[in-house]
């Protein structure tokens, strides 16, 4: 039985590295839209938004497995007048330093929505488990 759950183990691991792997593509991906078609005309840029997205690899956690995909807005201390998580709050709204700008996306809720509220992380798991041979019903 010990067998069968380090081998089990083993496979969810690579599985969920492999969602995480999405989560935080898709995350940098609307950061660099995010970032894309804006020059800022009353703040200098210092792309440490850009650069704050952060994934942590897949490990077996409390009888499971947990990795983690997050913005590290406590690395972003080279802003004036705003905290790092003001301006991933502003980024979430769509805005660029409290400047409202309409076109840009919400970037952690537009990253929830095209992997988790969309359903593609579920079929990249069902896709996943179905490869290592596992029979999947939805």
């Amino acid at each position: 039985m010990n067998d069968l759950e380090k081998a089990l183990q083993s496979m969810l691991v690579k599985m969920v590295d492999k969602l995480a792997d999405r989560v935080y593509e898709t995350l940098n991906y609307f950061l660099l839209e995010y970032y894309e078609g804006w020059e800022p005309s009353v703040y200098k840029r210092t792309e440490d938004f850009l650069r704050s997205a952060v994934k942590i690899d897949a490990k077996p956690y409390k009888g499971g497995v947990r990795a983690s995909v997050y913005i590290d807005y406590e690395s972003m201390d080279n802003y004036v007048n705003a905290t790092g998580y003001q301006v991933a709050q502003w980024a979430n709204t769509g805005s660029h330093g409290g400047l409202s700008v309409s076109h840009k996306p919400h970037v952690w809720d537009d990253t929830m929505d095209e992997t988790i509220n969309n359903g593609s992380l579920l079929q990249l798991a069902i896709q996943y488990l179905k490869s290592q041979g596992f029979p999947v019903r939805v």
